[in-house]
């Protein structure tokens, strides 16, 4: 695997990354296969166009799906792969849930909120040092700030897996669900379920963006 140099990436996240590699093993054989899919499309289109584009989908757009579109721009930089760009959306629009950014933000990554709306704040994002901002807040996955054509939608939702079994301009469709936090919103498990939901995210999308560094 080829890495960014590591000052680029606060010592923290470097840790985290790194762990997240340690674990790969413990990613189960089905989702590798559904993975592997993942990381295939992303090579073919970078051979024929330099470019992939991917597009996390969820019901809300508060919680999985930004943290596919977070570590799928993370893990670009870590393995210094070019021409990935990273999305998401959702079959509605809410907020990016505040529960789901300070777990980003544990991991080592920094979030600043770029705007007060108080329904649906914005914040931006620098995965690493000299990297672009990205800008993330809840959206539909057909929103303007998003593809329209040529990009992977990767369904991380099994409800807006079946809500939505077509996505208009995709040149794959990929089903990759995972659990929802969201379940354990004002519970004592609410902190552990939504760390455990982003490092399962972070530990696939770096294993998909590794098979390519």
């Amino acid at each position: 695997m080829i890495q960014m140099k590591d000052s680029v990436f606060t010592p923290e996240l470097v840790r985290y990354i790194e762990s997240i590699e340690s674990e790969f093993d413990k990613i189960p054989g089905k989702r590798i296969l559904i993975l592997n899919q993942i990381s295939d499309f992303i090579d073919k289109r970078l051979k024929s166009s330099g470019e992939a584009e991917l597009l996390f989908i969820c019901t809300h757009n508060s919680r999985r799906s930004q943290f596919g579109q977070i570590w799928a721009a993370v893990a670009a930089e870590f393995y210094s792969i070019q021409g990935i760009k990273s999305f998401s959306g959702g079959t509605e629009a809410t907020s990016f849930n505040p529960g789901a950014v300070v777990a980003v933000e544990r991991t080592g990554l920094r979030l600043t909120k770029s705007s007060q709306n108080p329904d649906n704040p914005e914040y931006k994002l620098q995965t690493a040092e000299g990297a672009p901002e990205m800008i993330l807040f809840s959206k539909r996955y057909d929103d303007t700030a998003n593809p329209n054509g040529d990009f992977c939608a990767i369904m991380v939702c099994s409800d807006a897996d079946s809500a939505c079994p077509y996505i208009p301009g995709a040149l794959e469709r990929i089903s990759l669900p995972y659990e929802d936090p969201k379940e354990f919103d004002g519970t004592s498990q609410e902190k552990l379920k939504y760390d455990e939901t982003c490092r399962e995210i972070s530990r696939e999308i770096h294993y998909v963006l590794g098979l390519l560094g």
